[in-house]
């Protein structure tokens, strides 16, 4: 029996949440004065990674406790309780163990991306990514004002995504890449690659002595047949491994920025420290919760994943039966599905426009959002309750026929 209601509809209006509120300036690039033919609160919102459940109670009733302390100072993981609990959840789930003083922190993995990028990449040297890829692996590079290269994933009939092992390793062999930006689980596609894709590119990496920082932050996300294996039990001894991990993605928790950052070289790390914009200091109450989320959330993390399972089967049979144009593997991992949508819209360049204007739903996609390899795709968020799911996957369907007899 369920001890948790996914089901539920939370109203999140005017909490400032950048899903609600901020998808103007996010996905069109404009403000206010930007409308549309359907009020704000009228949008089925399947856009960005986060979710519509509620935080487990756990983690809520452990903010309260923190909350009825009365004093919001200063704070840091000087008692190791963050620490324990999280090398903990490493050791039970991925049979993983590191040393503690690898493990350093940043408020999300974009932060950490930038800071690390900063640090290692000097005049010249180039950032390597595979494509379709998270908007903020080339945001990173042009940050620190940095080439990208772009390994395309190879994609079979069906729709499912492989490493191009070949290119790969073209791209890594280029003396101007200096640093590899790898996503593990995958996003945009939901891959979780296998331990001989890891192994293979792992070798390729390592052959060529760059650094390679693997966020792995939808690793705990995954469908209830898949696992997952870190970069760094594959690289085991390799000293240029970054491993990026949080929380805040698992358990819906974005909006108090704080992840885990473990680096094993001794000369990084001290430069990371030294370089951090915070001075080492957390938030107490992302602390507070990010314990929690670690020593008591697992069963509704289980709950959580089952009930995703069932939304990735609902969707596919739904895309299946009425839109049968449109090709989706349903993710091993995340809970983003994945969706190209070309046979459907081919005359339509501006898909995230298109359902916004005549569906009334907020989605991302294509090259503009994913950088390369992702024309004709859009990437829905399963993580709401079902009925909504129902909602935007019919406005889009009626939508694509309305469009078809024009």
């Amino acid at each position: 029996m369920s001890q948790y209601n996914f089901d539920e509809i939370v109203d999140r209006q005017g909490t400032n949440a950048l899903n609600t509120d901020g998808f103007r300036q996010y996905i069109f690039h404009a403000g206010p004065e930007k409308q549309f033919p359907y009020k704000d609160d009228e949008f089925v919102r399947m856009w960005v990674a986060d979710m519509e459940f509620a935080v487990a109670p756990e983690i809520r009733e452990a903010l309260q406790a923190r909350l009825d302390r009365r004093i919001y100072g200063y704070t840091g993981t000087y008692d190791g309780a963050y620490d324990r609990a999280f090398m903990q959840w490493c050791k039970d789930h991925y049979d993983w163990t590191f040393d503690e003083e690898e493990l350093c922190y940043s408020p999300g993995v974009i932060p950490a991306l930038y800071l690390v990028a900063e640090i290692l990449c000097g005049e010249g040297d180039k950032i390597l990514i595979n494509t379709p890829a998270y908007g903020y692996f080339l945001h990173t590079a042009e940050y620190v004002h940095k080439d990208v290269l772009m390994s395309p994933l190879k994609k079979d009939a069906e729709g499912r995504f492989s490493l191009d092992l070949e290119d790969f390793e073209a791209k890594c062999a280029d003396p101007a890449c200096r640093l590899v930006i790898w996503c593990n689980p995958h996003n945009p596609t939901g891959r979780v690659w296998t331990e001989e894709e890891l192994k293979a590119a792992a070798a390729i990496v390592e052959k060529y002595d760059k650094w390679i920082i693997s966020d792995e932050i939808h690793c705990d996300l995954l469908r209830m047949d898949q696992h997952h294996t870190p970069m760094a039990k594959v690289m085991k001894d390799y000293q240029k491994l970054i491993t990026c991990m949080a929380p805040t993605k698992t358990f819906n928790l974005a909006g108090l920025s704080f992840s885990n950052v473990i680096i094993r070289d001794s000369w990084l790390r001290k430069e990371y420290k030294a370089r951090d914009k915070v001075g080492g200091l957390i938030n107490a109450f992302s602390l507070t919760a990010a314990t929690a989320a670690y020593q008591k959330g697992e069963p509704w993390r289980q709950e959580l994943r089952a009930y995703l399972d069932e939304n990735f089967a609902f969707t596919k049979r739904f895309l299946d039966e009425q839109l049968p144009e449109a090709v989706m593997q349903p993710a091993e991992a995340t809970y983003l599905a994945w969706v190209d949508m070309s046979k459907c819209l081919p005359d339509v360049e501006d898909l995230p426009g298109f359902f916004a204007y005549e569906a009334g739903v907020l989605l991302e996609g294509g090259n503009s959002l994913f950088v390369g390899n992702a024309e004709g795709y859009v990437r829905l968020n399963l993580a709401m309750p079902r009925s909504i799911i129902r909602t935007g996957l019919e406005r889009m369907r009626d939508a694509i026929r309305a469009h078809k007899e024009d």
